[in-house]
């Protein structure tokens, strides 16, 4: 039974008859019930459910990432529904039903924010990913601050494991030094970063995978 929560002009929660009401990023939304057609799934069907089934579960290893890379680019969907949205129309290569995904394809963040010409990634003994960048100190606008910090993401396939380092050096450092854990020497890690504004709310750049190294 639904429920009225504000007089007969408001929003209801729950099912009533064949309809579903719920509050949806500050919106009273009313659903029709899904109608079981008694078909059988087409393959294009099925493609799409094991694409979905395939990235949903990866994105969600780094959400707290993507809520903040995908913010300005959600509107009125959520960050990871953009950041699935993305994934599977980009990152998916194979032939049904062999999906899998281009890791130089994935992406934590979105955004007009400036990253760096290039950057510079060196492996250390005892786990260390060194990474470094320019910063040209005569280029300063909104879209290419010193206080802008780097994130980092590292994903190990060997181990199924990701490494996440959100907002943890500025800009203007030039440098980062990332500790991995003594399990990952020896595997081969793909690295991605991203910088977000500290000074405009939901400003960040496009994430960057920017190397493929082993762990030393």
């Amino acid at each position: 039974m639904g429920v009225i929560k504000q007089g007969i002009l408001g929003g209801f929660r729950k099912k009533t008859g064949t309809v579903v009401g719920a509050y949806w990023r500050s919106l009273d939304v009313i659903r029709g019930l899904p109608r079981s057609s008694g078909k059988a799934p087409t393959e294009k069907q099925l493609s799409v459910q094991l694409k979905f089934g395939l990235v949903t579960p990866f994105l969600s290893r780094f959400a707290a990432l993507i809520t903040r890379g995908f913010a300005s680019s959600a509107g009125v969907s959520t960050p990871m529904n953009v950041a699935v949205s993305y994934h599977i129309k980009n990152a998916i290569v194979g032939i049904y039903p062999d999906y899998e995904i281009e890791l130089t394809k994935v992406r934590f963040s979105e955004g007009s924010l400036e990253l760096p010409v290039e950057f510079l990634v060196e492996p250390a003994a005892g786990g260390i990913v060194n990474i470094s960048w320019e910063y040209d100190v005569q280029l300063k606008d909104d879209r290419y601050m010193p206080s802008d910090s780097l994130s980092v993401l590292i994903y190990n396939p060997v181990k199924s494991k990701f490494m996440r380092a959100s907002l943890v050096a500025e800009r203007s450092a030039g440098t980062y030094a990332m500790q991995l854990p003594n399990v990952f020497v020896g595997d081969t890690v793909h690295i991605y970063v991203a910088f977000s504004s500290t000074t405009t709310a939901d400003l960040n750049s496009d994430s960057m995978y920017i190397s493929e190294l082993t762990v030393l």
